[in-house]
């Protein structure tokens, strides 16, 4: 990848609703949805990246930073070559990476970012039990077990909130993930409408 690709932050806590979003706005022309967790759970068990993945994630903890960039950046060079994403017009949304201020630091030469779209969720036991729903329709053993999902969220507060502290304060738009799906979405567009991301 050459240059700093256009990037938009899709940020949460476990079950605010990120990947439901994510999804949703993968459809808009020109842009692009990368979910670490999706990407990881995608790996073979025999894969080395594959089996750390699943030594962390079965405990609620962290993928080590330098695992997590490098398979960031084979996905995203795979999706460049198979031209299913175009760096010089695309703009790209990541879910679940950067995860802390060490990885903001890490990619800070290959994106470039535009904004971060904050869903906030006051009611925990709304995103736990999003969290419970989701093991079951998607069979993601690492969302079936309530420790490990309660550490999850310690995780999240200890150490996945820097990035916020990270970026300018500007560039953080707050929505209200407390809402239905579709106004949580009408909020999100009303946010990235605002930025210049030319044709």
């Amino acid at each position: 990848m050459s240059g700093r690709i256009r990037t938009v932050l899709l940020f949460g806590a476990p079950g605010a609703g990120k990947g439901t979003q994510g999804r949703i706005l993968e459809q808009i022309p020109n842009w692009y949805y990368f979910a670490s967790g999706d990407a990881f759970r995608n790996l073979r068990p025999e894969d080395p990246l594959g089996k750390t993945f699943l030594d962390y994630s079965s405990r609620g903890e962290l993928v080590p930073d330098e695992f997590t960039i490098t398979l960031w950046q084979k996905k995203m060079e795979s999706a460049t070559v198979k031209g299913s994403f175009h760096p010089e017009h695309d703009v790209l949304l990541l879910d679940g990476i950067p995860r802390n201020r060490h990885q903001v630091e890490m990619m800070d030469e290959h994106i470039e970012i535009l904004a971060l779209l904050h869903l906030t969720c006051r009611d925990q036991q709304q995103m736990i039990d999003r969290i419970q729903r989701r093991a079951l329709i998607e069979s993601r053993l690492d969302d079936a077990n309530l420790d490990v999902i309660k550490h999850r969220f310690e995780t999240y507060e200890e150490e996945t909130r820097s990035v916020i502290d990270a970026i300018p304060s500007g560039l953080v738009y707050n929505v209200n993930a407390d809402q239905s799906p579709i106004l949580v979405l009408k909020d999100i567009l009303d946010s990235i409408s605002k930025l210049k991301l030319g044709s």
